[in-house]
């Protein structure tokens, strides 16, 4: 049985705290995070998550959130988890996808790829949380105005849809506007990492790339060896496949046919049909820079463990000191 502990987290909502062994969610991955990923991570201590488009129909979906909440509504140990939902004017499927948020009242929601203010009156009616995902400050700000609950930073270095702006530039300028729950991604595969995050005013880390090769994950078993052989060097960011700027790894891209230093540029993003967008997912993978740390394939609660152990050895490690005789 896992240690049991609690993050504390002053001012910050009660149900996004409990349980937590580590400030940190299980960011939401596109063909990798499904039930088991998610129910393996809230039993470990970390907030789990998944995009709604993985289930393949609204009705997959209905299947899925239930599983998850009948796994986790009744345990006394785990921590919240949370629907990603796409908000973009292209996702046909948005108001079934939130009907089935409502209906089930998901403790909390991430929205991703357009305005959190699609969907915010109608999850905060009936309690839930939302946090939107922004990749750059103005749209941070834009995210802030529409009345969400907490800011997820996509800084540079993240998998998936990436951001431009450094995590240390990105924490400092958003928090000279927004003091509620922020939670910083780019990179973040270490407990060290975690920690580093807090220290910069996040109070909470996205855990993407780390988690792709864990036992859970519904990522293909090429994809999960990949992610474990490759390093920072191996990333390449591209519009090209999506249209919008992600972080791929360059062995899949190769091996799709594509030439990692002329990728085409012009694609325009169009998210009407996730399952037709999974096909240029499904042999082109998505990793961040942080992809180095990751040391094989491993159930998510080992992961989870060794995170925590290296977190606690960050936050003991003591301060610089100034030399005997040197003016402070």
């Amino acid at each position: 049985m896992r240690e049991s502990r609690t993050v504390p987290k002053n001012g910050l909502p009660p149900a996004l705290t409990r349980n937590l062994r580590l400030p940190a969610i299980a960011a939401p991955m596109f063909l990798v995070s499904g039930p088991e990923m998610v129910i393996a991570a809230s039993r470990s201590g970390v907030i789990g998550s998944f995009p709604a488009p993985n289930a393949r129909t609204s009705a997959d979906l209905e299947d899925w959130v239930s599983r998850i909440d009948s796994a986790l509504s009744n345990d006394p140990d785990a921590a919240v988890w949370a629907v990603n939902l796409v908000v973009h004017p292209s996702n046909s499927r948005l108001p079934e996808d939130l009907a089935c948020v409502v209906r089930h009242k998901v403790p909390l929601v991430i929205t991703a790829l357009g305005s959190p203010a699609r969907v915010v009156e109608e999850i905060h009616a009936y309690g839930g949380l939302v946090f939107a995902d922004v990749n750059s400050v103005g749209f941070a700000r834009k995210a802030a105005a529409a009345g969400v609950d907490g800011l997820v930073l996509v800084a540079a270095g993240a998998g998936g849809h990436t951001g431009a702006t450094a995590g240390f530039a990105f924490v400092e300028e958003v928090r000279q506007f927004w003091d509620g729950p922020l939670v910083l991604g780019g990179a973040i595969s270490t407990g060290h990492a975690v920690r580093a995050a807090e220290i910069l005013g996040a109070d909470f880390a996205y855990l993407g790339t780390s988690l792709i090769a864990c036992a859970e994950s519904m990522a293909v078993p090429g994809y999960k060896e990949m992610v474990v052989a490759a390093g920072a060097e191996d990333i390449i960011p591209s519009k090209g496949i999506t249209g919008v700027t992600a972080n791929w790894l360059k062995s899949s891209l190769i091996a799709a046919g594509y030439d990692p230093a002329n990728m085409p540029e012009d694609k325009r993003p169009n998210f009407s049909d996730a399952q037709d967008d999974a096909k240029a997912w499904k042999n082109v993978w998505s990793a961040g820079q942080g992809v180095g740390a990751v040391r094989g394939i491993e159930p998510v609660a080992d992961i989870v463990d060794r995170l925590v152990s290296e977190y606690d050895a960050a936050a003991t490690r003591p301060r610089f000191a100034p030399a005997e005789g040197v003016i402070a």
